[in-house]
């Protein structure tokens, strides 16, 4: 049973969402519509959705975006508007300021390219900004305040992380805002781990609270799997101090690397999130073919990955494969050094060797020495004169 103030199917809106989604309305607003449809098979492409279609050329929401009553014989450019990627909001009737009228697949795809790439460049901004806020606060007594207050036990820690999470519903910002503070020593990493953990639980409370909001059963059993996903992680990686050192040791490890070379982490992210994703996919596709062919081909394929897997550990393990890697790195890290110190090398070479001119009396450069260099030879013809009337 739901309460009389909420209705089957209405989203349950966290604090910040309430702060922050009157303003992203304004720049753009995606039309949720689209995703549903295509995922349960009404519609096999956006294609259906353009061009966009605003009754008499008004763009509000009661003439783009208002659904049409199939039932009462209503029809599209007639009684009702046509949205496609970008919708208009319903609460306020006004559309974002990227929603136009009859723009095509093609002028949604740019507004959404054009909003995410402002979105990283403000998230970047905003991160130094807050890396070097908390520079310059985080000194003297503030620092030793935030790090007693951190250093509790591992299950408090845990709690701590779902509440902060709980509360801005989001996990990004909250390890966004904890990274900094490992990095300036405030956190240990043992204290940062439970405090991720926890982050992890918080945000699938998000999902849960949204699934019992409506009576549909599929979406409360998608947010309990998201809750025990996180929750068996966990149990696995925490509670046994053998097990917490992995991924301790492998955050150490990336660090250290990172610090040697500002490439490990674009590459890890590319590896870890996009290489070894579209690797298992296109696998797993060759074996959901269902033909003899392709699963021979996929069969092949994965012994390929296992070898190549076992050949790669056993040059990182037996051939001193990461000393080499390690190696490349200063050797790359020493030379980006080595190029930004350049100009000061060089004014330092010259001022030792106008020191040098000054001490010995050479000429300071080439064309001081090829005009001493006629002068030389008229002294000694010179002193050969005398010589010569002598004998």
């Amino acid at each position: 049973m739901l309460p009389d103030t909420v209705k089957d199917g209405e989203e349950w809106a966290g604090p910040i969402k309430k702060i922050v989604a009157p303003l992203s309305d304004k720049i753009i607003k995606s039309n949720k519509d689209v995703i549903k449809d295509i995922a349960t098979g009404k519609v096999e492409s956006c294609d259906t959705y353009y061009p966009v279609l605003c009754l008499d050329g008004i763009e509000d929401y009661k003439h783009c975006a208002s659904k049409c009553d199939k039932d009462a014989g209503e029809e599209v450019g007639v009684d009702c508007g046509r949205v496609g990627l970008i919708t208009c909001d319903k609460d306020s009737g006004d559309c974002p300021g990227f929603f136009q009228n009859g723009a095509s697949l093609h002028d949604d795809y740019i507004s959404g390219g054009v909003c995410l790439v402002l979105s990283l460049f403000l998230l970047f901004v905003c991160l130094m900004a807050l890396v070097n806020v908390l520079q310059r606060g985080l000194a003297g007594m503030s620092t030793r305040i935030i790090y007693k207050a951190t250093n509790v036990n591992g299950l408090v820690a845990i709690a701590i992380g779902t509440g902060i999470t709980i509360l801005v519903q989001s996990s990004s910002i909250t390890t966004s805002v904890l990274t900094p503070f490992v990095g300036l020593g405030v956190i240990q990493l043992e204290q940062m781990f439970p405090l991720t953990l926890g982050a992890n639980i918080g945000t699938t409370i998000t999902g849960l609270l949204a699934s019992m909001v409506s009576d549909n059963v599929d979406a409360l059993q998608v947010a309990l799997c998201h809750l025990f996903f996180n929750l068996s992680g966990i149990v696995i990686w925490y509670p046994i101090p053998f097990m917490r050192k992995v991924p301790l040791n492998g955050a150490r490890a990336l660090g250290r690397a990172t610090r040697r070379s500002r490439l490990v982490p674009p590459i890890y992210i590319l590896v870890v999130f996009f290489l070894i994703p579209l690797v298992l996919l296109g696998l797993s596709s060759l074996f959901m073919q269902k033909t003899v062919g392709f699963t021979v081909l996929g069969s092949f394929l994965v012994i390929g990955v296992i070898l190549g897997i076992a050949r790669f550990v056993w040059w990182w393990k037996k051939q001193e494969g990461q000393q080499k890697c390690l190696d490349c790195l200063d050797r790359r890290q020493a030379m980006n050094q080595a190029k930004a110190t350049l100009p000061e090398d060089m004014q330092y070479l010259k001022s030792k060797v106008a020191q040098l001119v000054e001490h010995t009396g050479l000429p300071a450069d080439e064309e001081a020495a090829a005009e001493s260099e006629p002068q030389k030879e008229l002294d000694d013809g010179a002193e050969e004169v005398p010589v010569a009337l002598e004998d």
